[in-house]
């Protein structure tokens, strides 16, 4: 397996003119705390007409939550409802929990950051191209899809449109098929954004997120000039911009085994691989004569040679 530092990580480098405006302008809105144009309304315990929906959360403390049509919040001691917010025109289709935030994924594009502890809207920001994916706008087959087939299609889409990183502090990776954005929490700042290359696509069912990585795969369909059909790959972002991408076959599959390690399932040709995402490199595997100076940089885990 091969990698290469990533380079269209680099802020608003890949997105159209028109998508950075219309981001631009969401986000100032965002910043100047305007209720308006968003349909705001943070209210007491009851009127989000929420239904129950699994959240991703990790600390014990966290309200449980229940989307659509709104947010709500519940006390997990004794079930008691401690707020809920929802926006006008707008179903609340997931949550994720990140630090002290909900970061919610609405079905009109829009993501929301909202603060749990005071219920404060953070920020919003809109996602060129979200809400037709998450309907499926356009697809093959989309015509013959029944009004449960296609909100069972956006609750699937929502829960892996959003992938919550905590280092090195929280930060958000908004993902669709054909661009990702990369928002840091406390104040909402679109700090990178990118495209797949032509004819590939990324798949945002696949992504997995350690601590620091969001590692995101693509596939593609298109060939190179030489007529080669296009390989697969896997992008690693970063908040600090020192992201990679590395080869892999189009149907590569990760499976996240701590807070900096995945491993790299890509067939049974190449086989498996565990991936460190804080060093942007495949784990070196202890004592292993092969990898060079491996003596003088133990792995995490490893005896360190002469050591007892």
């Amino acid at each position: 397996m091969s990698w290469k530092p990533l380079r269209t990580l680099t802020p608003r480098s890949a997105l159209p003119a028109a998508a950075v405006l219309l981001v631009l302008g969401v986000g100032a809105a965002a910043h100047a705390n305007r209720p308006v144009p968003f349909g705001d309304q943070v209210s007491a315990p009851g009127n989000a007409g929420a239904s129950p929906v699994g959240a991703q959360a990790a600390d014990p403390v966290t309200p449980d939550f229940r989307v659509g049509p709104g947010l709500e919040a519940y006390d997990p001691a004794d079930g008691s409802l401690l707020w809920s917010y929802r926006r006008d025109g707008a179903t609340a289709l997931h949550v994720s929990v990140l630090a002290q935030s909900a970061v919610v994924v609405w079905d009109d594009g829009m993501i929301t950051s909202v603060q749990i502890t005071d219920h404060e809207v953070r920020w919003h920001r809109a996602v060129p191209g979200l809400a037709d994916w998450l309907r499926g706008t356009g697809e093959p087959g989309d015509d013959r899809r029944t009004d449960a087939q296609r909100k069972q299609l956006q609750l699937e889409r929502a829960a892996s449109a959003v992938q919550a990183v905590t280092a090195p502090e929280p930060w958000v990776l908004a993902v669709t098929p054909g661009l990702t954005m990369g928002f840091r929490d406390r104040d909402g700042d679109l700090r990178f954004n990118s495209r797949p290359a032509g004819g590939c696509l990324y798949d945002p069912a696949r992504a997995v997120a350690t601590d620091s990585t969001v590692m995101l795969p693509r596939a593609c369909t298109g060939t190179t000039s030489a007529g080669r059909a296009l390989p697969g790959g896997i992008t690693g972002f970063r908040l600090d911009g020192h992201g990679y991408v590395l080869n892999a076959g189009p149907k590569v599959q990760l499976k996240r085994l701590d807070g900096h390690r995945v491993r790299i399932d890509d067939g049974p040709l190449v086989g498996s691989t565990v991936f460190d995402t804080d060093l942007g490199a495949p784990e070196t595997p202890c004592q292993n004569p092969a990898a060079p100076f491996a003596a003088l940089h133990p792995q995490t885990g490893c005896p360190v040679p002469g050591a007892g």
